[in-house]
């Protein structure tokens, strides 16, 4: 029984061979890359000495989870980084949901694929040049902003890299920018798979656009839009380095605006060298991170179980 069942496994993996081999890069990155590095969990609970090797530090429980939770910013940081990560997903997904419907209407195909690498251009550039895009924008010398659009406006130029009241409106509209295109591309597949048939019946009944897609486009769309968001919130306590870092020019005066876990982690690893500190932060990001889908999910499963991510 057990030899026959072994036959049916190997002709199985025989015959879906191809399949196996394509996804066999997939595969290796993700365990090197994703799975690998969760055997270094422990560095989090010990204090790591390279004179004795990484395994011979000292245990030294949750002391480096002190750092996190008493320093005077701690409030501050963990604040940025959750009202930040929301509104990103919740602008992100209004913008690209009507993007990808708005794609969708357009009937010269050529016109669209224009657009959709016009939209996806910005999420493959390097978050160095888009802070240096930005900075051509804000810089106090040659700023586009400070020297053309604010004298066409009548007012003062203002030096955004002092003022950390401006941040929070920029920051999300460089990442809307940055990431709206990606999630549109996504959408926009959703939305093109949905059977026509359905809006040559409500346009028989006599419904307008809006309703065609309130009623027929959204709901049709809603495990899609679902899981996204679902993994959003998985890392709604990991910011973007790139974008709180590299835009802001890594500025002091930024930091009551800009500062959030994974640039406060950075900046004092680069200060007190402390692994054990910067691996605690990371353990308990990934930790709250999967509570938040373990608890999202369990909220959507049990409103709709075939819009659930698992």
């Amino acid at each position: 029984m057990l030899m026959r069942a072994g036959q049916t496994r190997w002709k199985r993996v025989k015959k879906y061979k191809v399949l196996f081999v394509m996804a066999a890069p997939g595969i290796l990155y993700l365990l090197i890359n994703n799975y690998l590095p969760m055997f270094g969990a422990f560095i989090a609970f010990k204090e790591v000495d390279f004179s004795r090797g990484i395994l011979g530090g000292d245990w030294v429980g949750f002391r480096n989870f002190e750092y996190l939770f008493k320093t005077a910013d701690a409030y501050r940081i963990t604040r940025n980084t959750i009202l930040y990560n929301a509104a990103f997903i919740i602008l992100n997904l209004i913008a690209s949901v009507a993007l990808a419907i708005m794609l969708n209407e357009l009937r010269n195909r050529l016109l669209s694929r224009f657009y959709q690498s016009v939209i996806l251009l910005p999420y493959l550039i390097s978050s160095v040049i888009v802070g240096y895009l930005v900075f051509s924008l804000l810089s106090m010398e040659n700023g586009f902003i400070n020297k053309t659009v604010l004298p066409w406006l009548g007012r003062e130029e203002i030096m955004w890299y002092n003022e950390p009241k401006y941040w929070p409106f920029i920051l999300t509209l460089v990442k809307m920018w940055s990431s709206v295109g990606y999630l549109c591309v996504i959408y926009l597949a959703a939305v093109v798979g949905i059977d026509q048939e359905y809006y040559e019946a409500a346009t028989i009944d006599g419904a307008s656009k809006w309703q065609q897609i309130t009623s027929i486009t959204l709901p049709s769309i809603a495990p899609v839009i679902t899981i996204m968001t679902l993994l959003q919130i998985g890392r709604i306590f990991h910011a973007d380095f790139g974008l709180f870092y590299q835009v802001p020019l890594d500025s002091g005066a930024l930091l009551p605006a800009t500062n959030v876990l994974d640039t406060y982690v950075y900046r004092a690893l680069l200060k007190n060298g402390d692994i054990g500190m910067s691996s605690a932060a990371g353990l308990y990001q990934a930790v709250v991170g999967f509570v938040l889908i373990l608890l999202s999910n369990f909220a959507v499963k049990k409103r709709n179980p075939d819009h659930a991510l698992f």
